[in-house]
């Protein structure tokens, strides 16, 4: 009752329900555009991907960007972030019309992902932008609450938004057309978020810019300075960046789980040459994962009151080591339906924790940085997982040995995470005690 009560109060602010409403039609539009992508790349009739081509269309859309990241941090903390949120959705919406036509006419590869790769590119402002703008809309007493509703709502918008895109899919036939209906959809919605935007105040978002304004010339010739900067704060504060190093691993977890997923769904599950009952599957998978989210978002208030947000990150990570195992070596669609749902619980779980303790631990002049940071860290670990599963997966997404490696993985972050939470009070006592001698 307590975390129903505390998001009745935040729904009582009204920036704080203005930036709510820019974050789930941003990210209602990303789910609608990520599942035309997944359509185009994985279950078109006409490819027949392997695991070594997924993991190629995810480098090639989140590797050069991811590696780019960190300099739309120091933007955010120079620009308002009423504006990033209105313009850079505006050029989503332009963005997403060229790669629709790109889609008709039936482009070399190379040139799709090119396109597609601007269009995620400037999602990395969009997402950073919103999380950094989060306390200045919410007092510190509301922030793990703001936490558990932002993001995990902005992912069930997500979750909506490919339900919106199957829906396309099913009243065409299957191919190019389909494709492109569904990325002028996500096109119309990006445009509206960043209509939403306006309803904001023009500074109410931050960030406190102190001094003059520079050229953006000068600006962009000091972003090596300010990384260097958000690097140097970010290891000045060892709660977040032992948070984010969690985060990280279990995010590669996450996303080796995923291309298995889709290899299974693909053709594991499904007749290979029909495309739509493999999307159709990978739809219900989604649809869990959200459910989990959502359940995380309900329990994460009371779970980090009582064990602390170190302490429920180590209970995901272990919980997610312990249920892997049995849930996803039967490659069996039921039990990896619930393991679906599992890991949405652990993974939203441990993401509230950590996005509560970066924002709590670094100051708000360096918040864009570090979240651009961890935007950074979330892709490449990802792209890494993408890497590895081209490996080691085969055609049908079966691998054991994957599964295996992935859960102790899990384990290993527990048992980190556990020693990083009990060492402080260790050393507390031992101090007392010298001081008493």
């Amino acid at each position: 009752m307590g975390v129903l009560r505390d998001l009745r109060v935040l729904l009582r602010l009204p920036d704080f329900r203005r930036l709510l409403a820019v974050r789930l039609l941003s990210q209602l539009s990303d789910g609608v555009f990520q599942v035309a992508l997944a359509a185009y790349v994985v279950f078109s009739p006409e490819k027949q991907a392997s695991p070594g081509a997924v993991a190629s269309a995810m480098a090639v859309l989140l590797l050069p960007y991811s590696l780019l990241g960190p300099f739309t941090g120091v933007l955010l903390d120079r620009w308002r972030r009423r504006q990033v949120l209105l313009y850079c959705n505006a050029l989503r919406a332009v963005l997403c019309c060229g790669t629709a036509a790109l889609i008709l006419v039936h482009v070399p590869d190379w040139l799709f992902y090119l396109s597609a790769l601007s269009v995620t590119g400037v999602n990395r402002f969009v997402l950073a932008g919103l999380s950094a703008a989060l306390p200045r809309v919410v007092d510190g007493a509301h922030l793990v609450t703001a936490n558990s509703l932002s993001p995990t709502a902005g992912t069930l918008a997500a979750t909506v938004g490919g339900g919106a895109a199957f829906v396309v899919h099913l009243f065409h036939t299957a191919g190019s057309g389909a494709d492109a209906a569904t990325v002028l959809l996500a096109a119309a919605l990006y445009l509206c978020a960043g209509l939403s935007a306006l309803t904001l105040g023009r500074d109410l978002l931050g960030p406190d810019i102190r001094g003059g304004r520079t050229r953006v010339v000068a600006e962009l010739v000091g972003t090596a300075r300010g990384l260097a900067a958000g690097l140097g704060h970010l290891r000045q504060r060892p709660a977040a960046r032992q948070a984010l190093s969690a985060m990280t691993a279990m995010r590669f977890c996450y996303g080796a789980l995923t291309v298995t997923l889709l290899m299974l769904c693909r053709y594991a599950w499904s007749d290979p040459s029909d495309s739509d009952a493999g999307l159709a599957l990978l739809g219900v998978a989604l649809g869990l994962s959200a459910a989990g989210f959502l359940a995380a978002a309900v329990i994460t208030r009371w779970t980090t009151a009582r064990f602390g947000t170190s302490g429920w990150i180590t209970i995901c990570s272990a919980a997610s080591a312990v249920l892997l195992p049995p849930l996803a070596l039967p490659f069996s669609e039921a039990p990896m339906m619930v393991a679906a749902f599992a890991l949405g619980v652990t993974t939203q779980g441990a993401k509230i924790a950590t996005d509560t303790v970066v924002q709590t631990h670094v100051d708000d002049t360096y918040r864009g940085r570090v979240f651009s940071l961890y935007d950074v860290a979330f892709n490449v670990s990802f792209v890494g997982a993408a890497a590895l599963a081209a490996l080691v997966l085969p055609a049908d997404g079966r691998s054991s040995s994957l599964v295996v490696a992935l859960a102790l993985i899990y384990a290993v972050v527990g048992y980190a995470m556990f020693h990083v939470e009990h060492r402080p009070a260790m050393f507390h006592v031992e101090q007392g005690a010298e001081e008493n001698g």
